[in-house]
């Protein structure tokens, strides 16, 4: 064998995976599990810090025992830089590409990410895109950024897809997508992966598998888009959308349309914005997914005028307590991951035409210190009924199911004598109008008259 073959055997197991965030993290853990020797590499000092101590810096089931065993095992070292005198076999970029005030994703960390690679990267090494990018990127932006080291590699594009509150379930069991342009490259990527999952696929290119990931979340986007048209149109005829929604798909597998709600986090908000300019740089306008996201994100402002004027209607002052149940985007699978959190337009909403509102937060995932630091404009509370007691409104943001544990009569006991509930998830909607619901209004049911 030849040295540079010894060379290549040698750092074969050695990963660096570049961003800490919730995709690097959690796959830097499992990769460690699997026998990889990780390197995670991540600009913010303070999470190089938790991760070297074996503490996640959000919630994630299992991570942090994952965490910890791959940590003194010696499998997962952080690092705020590749460490040059360590070369690595496989490299895998998992930075963010969030959205910049114009509405178009960011590349550049993608960018900074591939010119730290690009200066550490021994020769044949493997490079893994794994962040969500417009179609192209791989091939227009990291390759040449590669290429111009005048050292041979590989490259393929390979995105993430796993739901927050299962990641770690996922990356062992879900269908890892791997795009490139040879045979050769496919297999080498797959065969990293199935170190991990035995369910591969495989598509015959960067760009594939670049359109694949944003045409996934998009099509949730699209799902979840007429599921709140079928609301508001549901409100318009005094009929209740969730009971047209779950009597229509009994039975009936040809119809699954989901219920309406809040939608947003860091994927669904993003990703349909990144597949339009995608199809923008080719003259091309997607009529549906672009009027999907509309819909979606004038819905926080929609609700809040319905609310508002609730709150007019029945006399409650400019001062009233509001308590907003559940912050993080979601509630199911639970995370604490405020970012892409429709409640926080609704609260943002609220505030603008009424700044005298006295709001109270809770989540059941999020701790108090979290949500005081990040809604500064509100009283964070560690129990949800410190939130509802003396409430005019009660506004359920999320759908974890601990926010459907109190029924509308035992919260409108405890609110002020006018007040009313304001669900966006519909968790009673299968409640008998005998059970004080003149007072509870949900998303696609909120002209209940009589009680």
């Amino acid at each position: 064998m030849s040295m540079e073959n010894n060379v290549a055997a040698d750092i074969a197991d050695n990963v660096a995976v570049i961003g800490l965030g919730y995709v690097g993290l959690t796959l830097a853990t499992v990769m460690a599990d699997a026998g990889f020797k990780v390197i995670g590499v991540e600009k913010r000092n303070e999470l190089v810090e938790l991760t070297n101590a074996g503490k996640p810096h959000f919630t994630e089931p299992g991570l942090a025992d994952a965490m910890q065993r791959a940590i003194s095992a010696g499998a997962l070292i952080a690092s705020q830089s590749i460490d040059q005198s360590q070369p690595c076999g496989t490299y895998v970029i998992t930075v963010g590409t969030p959205l910049n005030a114009a509405g178009v994703a960011r590349i550049d960390m993608v960018e900074a990410a591939t010119r730290e690679v690009a200066a550490a990267m021994p020769a044949n090494a493997l490079v893994i895109v794994r962040s969500t990018v417009k179609i192209g990127t791989t091939r227009e932006v990291v390759m040449p950024i590669l290429q111009a080291t005048g050292k041979p590699f590989e490259i393929a594009m390979c995105p993430e897809r796993t739901l927050e509150g299962k990641a770690l379930q996922e990356l062992r069991k879900l269908p890892q997508v791997v795009g490139a342009d040879t045979q050769a490259v496919r297999d080498k990527a797959s065969a990293l992966f199935r170190r991990l999952t035995n369910s591969i696929v495989q598509v015959s290119s960067l760009e594939a598998a670049e359109v694949l990931k944003l045409v996934d979340n998009t099509y949730r986007d699209v799902q979840f888009a007429f599921a709140n048209e079928v609301a508001r149109l549901c409100e318009a005829y005094d009929v209740n959308a969730s009971e047209v929604i779950a009597s229509g798909k009994l039975g009936y597998d040809r119809t699954n349309v989901p219920l309406p709600g809040l939608v947003g986090g860091p994927c669904l908000e993003k990703d349909p914005h990144i597949l339009a300019q995608s199809a923008r740089a080719k003259g091309i306008t997607l009529e549906i997914t672009e009027s999907s996201r509309l819909i979606n994100e004038r819905q926080p402002a929609e609700t809040t005028d319905f609310i508002l004027a609730q709150m007019a209607q029945r006399g409650l002052p400019d001062q009233a307590k509001v308590a907003m149940l559940g912050m993080a985007f979601k509630g199911v699978p639970a995370t604490d991951d405020l970012r892409g959190s429709m409640s926080t337009k609704v609260i943002q909403g609220l505030l603008a035409q009424q700044p005298e509102l006295d709001v109270h937060v809770f989540d059941p995932v999020i701790d108090t210190a979290t949500l005081a630091s990040h809604y500064k404009q509100a009283t964070a509370c560690t129990d949800p009924m410190d939130a509802v007691r003396g409430a005019s409104v009660v506004i359920i943001a999320n759908n974890h199911p601990s926010l459907g544990e109190h029924p509308p009569a035992t919260m409108l006991s405890m609110m002020h004598p006018k007040g009313f509930i304001y669900d966006y998830w519909n968790h009673f909607s299968d409640l008998s109008a005998g059970n004080s619901m003149a007072n509870y209004f949900a998303v696609g049911n909120t002209h209940r008259t009589s009680i």
